[in-house]
């Protein structure tokens, strides 16, 4: 890593992957108060896969989690456009996919940190103006 930017650009990208890699009850457990819409997550993480391409090269990441990434940005192109309408939640429980999301997921965690099990994000607060 050579810049400052790229610890916490790999700090995000851990920390989604993260929220990625979670047993399915906790996954839920998060959402519980969030109504995440699928589409944002999608969108979400293909960025997060766009960002791991450049963060792999400047050695922020190993070249296995890039293919990890690279597995799950296939695996979000095979998701059809109405599976990604709706809340997270649902699809959850409803696509198969994100099974399939969450190993990868793991892998990339169990390469980049040693253990998959890992914090899950804090919420962040909504920006409302205020000082």
């Amino acid at each position: 890593m050579n810049h400052l930017g790229d610890a916490n650009l790999r700090t995000w990208v851990l920390r989604f992957t993260a929220l990625l890699a979670a047993d399915a009850p906790d996954q839920l457990a998060w959402l519980r108060e969030r109504e995440l819409e699928t589409k944002d997550v999608v969108d979400e993480l293909e960025l997060l896969c766009r960002i791991s391409e450049g963060l792999t090269e400047r050695g922020a990441f190993a070249p296995q989690n890039l293919r990890s990434f690279r597995a799950i940005g296939r695996r979000l192109g095979e998701i059809d456009t109405a599976c990604r309408t709706g809340l997270w939640a649902d699809a959850l429980s409803a696509d198969p996919a994100w099974s399939e999301i969450r190993d990868l997921a793991r892998q990339v965690l169990l390469t980049a940190l040693g253990d998959w099990r890992q914090p899950l994000p804090r919420p962040v607060r909504p920006h409302t103006g205020d000082h």
